[in-house]
């Protein structure tokens, strides 16, 4: 057994390496990428660019050249980083510039957050922006000082020349100019302690809130300007300091702009899912990539807005985009793979941004027959869909219910005709070329993803969305999480590699925190109780109460960063903020407690001078300027309450919930035999136990 077992490792090694070799003999360049595991790394293995992975041995190999260093980062949906690879990239006088003068490294940007942080830093410090394609030229030391975002050929091969020259004629200069950028690298967001008293005040935050309106459109929804991003986490605090506050003008700002996006391009009618972001101000020509953090995001804001409004699309965009990531982003083991690029090849073989996506009257007519005249009136295939050269993108500007009403038909008829159409449509499209799939697993996205269907499953008590929201925190555990409490970042073909950012443990704790109540199943609270004390011990700094983006085992990069504010995805710090201030409740436990309000204490000031910046700040600032809820269920019907509470929404509370005797702290001494008992208690103050939930939302709702 033992020889036979022998023969078949020979025998996978030699085929791995003939694949390998056959994969080489069909391209005229490979470099050495073609070992990476990053889709993206890989789309640029055949490169007449001699690129590099980001390692030990390239860097030394730099220095000992004495070379100057281009770092180019970017990711697999990146259209732009597409078109720089075609013009520069793969030309061959370009990659023998670069080849001849540099050591020349790709980047993925989702597996190397940390690397893409310092230089993004130093781009924006040089040109006041940035974005992807990321290009840097450093000095052999990593020190950049050069870069920029998208290059045409042409201004890419000046900028070589002229870097190059200086620093075989003039290297101090580079020298002098590189120790000042760094300087500036490491002084953004650097933070001050403050050690007043930490008080947080609800006139602040209303004073906060009535200062950001002016960016806030609301005829379109979204921000004011060109384009239009969804923004989750900034609707989500819109939405609950609206409900909170009774503001109805923001309330009715967050409805105008879930529906825009759901009736919208950005939204893929057809399939499910959101893309990335939409060029023109009304939500309809859509940058057609999707990422999974956009659509869980999206699903978590959908489904709570979906409790507080009881509106129908709301709940479709929810089932239609969770179809749509177990479809095309979900693996047999549960993992959620990272994105769909935006291009995709036309009809004539040649990469097109958006080809999977748009039609042409001629193809509806054909695929829909009699009904086209109906579905053209429905997803506007008029002037109005128009994008270019005779190409529609599907949007809609009416409810199903005005929609029904003018074209004489009843809702559920329409629904039915709907869906038809979807379904001819789709199966049409599926047979066109797809676009390329980053199958790469990021540990933090994933965590998003259960947060969605956590979300999902809450509002629309589906067993399905528990049973994918389990599937995919048991994958983490069982591939991401290793033996001494760590976490690896990345995931692809049954290999766990990339030691674990800050974000991957703030956005682990939080869904496993979440997952804990919907089952009350404590050994996910205990998670992530764990997966914070680690990151306490590796990543937090003593002296500023924040924690670092890298563990202090991780490789050096020129500077250490802490991300503090909030992006599409909130920053690690204030994810791991409201973490702590859960669990200082779940445990009765100070150090939580207090070590949740001195960062926010900290940067209190920007939070309030820059909400949009620093929105999931907000969110932990209103659980101390309002009544912040703490609900304990103990008896056997505790899980059947815990449910029923999940009907509304209520995003000042905390659950916990046990059907027997449990040491949780929160629910210690509260089980009484054949009863289930609702505690209601704020700042540690509780009011007499209730039996039923109606009784307690009520007495919530009416402290608020």
């Amino acid at each position: 057994m033992r020889f036979l077992s022998l023969l078949l490792i020979i025998s996978c090694l030699i085929i791995s390496c003939n694949n390998k070799q056959n994969n080489q003999e069909n391209h005229k360049y490979t470099n050495d990428l073609i070992d990476e595991t990053s889709p993206y790394l890989l789309q640029h293995a055949h490169n007449p660019v001699n690129w590099k992975a980001w390692n030990n041995e390239t860097l030394e190999k730099a220095k000992k050249e004495n070379k100057l260093i281009i770092i180019s980062v970017g990711y697999s949906a990146c259209h732009w980083c597409h078109v720089m690879e075609e013009e520069s990239f793969e030309n061959q006088a370009v990659a023998k510039l670069m080849n001849d003068n540099f050591i020349s490294i790709k980047v993925d940007r989702e597996e190397r957050p940390d690397i893409d942080q310092i230089y993004m830093n130093a781009v924006q410090l040089m040109t006041g922006k940035g974005g992807w394609p990321l290009n840097c030229i450093a000095l052999p030391d990593g020190r950049p000082i050069f870069g920029g975002t998208y290059f045409t050929k042409e201004e890419w091969t000046k900028a070589l020349t002229e870097i190059s020259d200086l620093y075989r004629n003039n290297p101090q200069k580079a020298i002098e100019y590189a120790d000042k950028l760094v300087k500036g690298i490491k002084e953004l967001q650097l933070i001050t302690v403050n050690n007043d008293e930490a008080s947080f005040k609800k006139l602040d935050v209303f004073k906060t809130v009535k200062s950001w309106q002016k960016d806030l459109d609301y005829k379109e929804g979204g921000l004011v300007g060109e384009t239009k991003f969804p923004m989750p986490g900034t609707l989500n605090f819109l939405l609950r300091y609206s409900i909170q506050n009774n503001d109805k003008s923001i309330e009715k700002y967050v409805e105008t702009t879930l529906t825009k996006m759901a009736d919208g391009g950005i939204y893929d009618a057809i399939g499910g899912g959101f893309s990335r972001y939409s060029v023109d101000t009304k939500w309809h020509i859509p940058h057609f990539e999707k990422m999974l953090y956009d659509n869980a995001q999206l699903v978590s804001l959908y489904s709570d807005a979906y409790l507080v409004t009881k509106n129908e699309s709301y709940k479709k965009a929810v089932h239609e985009t969770l179809d749509f990531v177990e479809r095309e982003l979900m693996a047999s083991n549960g993992a959620f793979y990272s994105s769909l690029d935006a291009d995709s090849k036309n009809k004539e073989g040649k990469l097109e941004e958006g080809a999977y996506y748009i039609w042409t009257k001629e193809e509806l007519q054909f695929l829909l027959k009699s009904d086209y005249a109906l579905f053209q009136k429905y997803f506007n295939i008029n002037e109005n869909g128009l994008w270019e050269n005779q190409k529609y993108v599907l949007f809609k500007n009416q409810s199903d219910k005005d929609f029904a009403i003018s074209n004489k038909l009843n809702l559920k008829e329409l629904e039915a005709k709907v869906k038809n159409w979807k379904q001819i449509v789709l199966t049409a499209r599926n047979k066109r070329s797809r676009p390329h799939l980053d199958n790469k697993t990021l540990t933090s996205w994933n965590a998003l993803m259960i947060k969605g269907y956590v979300s999902a499953y809450r509002a629309f008590k589906n067993p399905h969305y528990k049973q994918i929201a389990l599937k995919n925190a048991s994958f983490i555990v069982n591939n991401q999480l290793k033996k001494d409490g760590s976490l690896n970042h990345s995931y692809k073909e049954g290999k766990s590699t990339i030691t674990g950012f800050s974000e991957d443990y703030a956005t682990v704790a939080d869904a496993f925190i979440a997952i804990y109540q919907i089952t009350l199943d404590e050994q996910w609270l205990r998670k992530a109780r764990q997966l914070t004390d680690y990151a306490m011990k590796h990543f937090w700094d003593k002296k500023s109460n924040m924690f670092y983006f890298t563990s202090g085992s991780s490789a050096s990069l020129i500077a250490r960063k802490m991300e503090i504010a909030d992006n599409v995805i909130p920053g690690s710090n204030s994810i791991f903020a409201n973490n702590l201030f859960h669990l200082g409740h779940y445990y009765s436990n100070d150090v939580y407690a207090k070590t949740a309000e001195r960062m926010l204490n900290n940067i209190k000031n920007d939070v309030l001078q820059s909400p949009a910046e620093y929105y999931n700040w907000l969110n932990l600032m209103l659980n101390y300027t309002d009544n912040y809820f703490e609900v304990a269920i103990s008896g056997k019907a505790a899980m059947t309450k815990a449910v029923q509470f999940q009907n509304y929404y209520l995003p000042n509370i905390l659950i916990a919930g046990s059907t027997k005797e449990s040491s949780l702290p929160i629910l210690k001494d509260r089980f009484v035999d054949n009863e289930t008992y609702i505690y209601v208690c704020v700042n540690k103050a509780c009011k007499k136990p209730e039996k039923e939930v109606s009784t307690a939302v009520t007495k919530i709702k009416n402290s608020l």
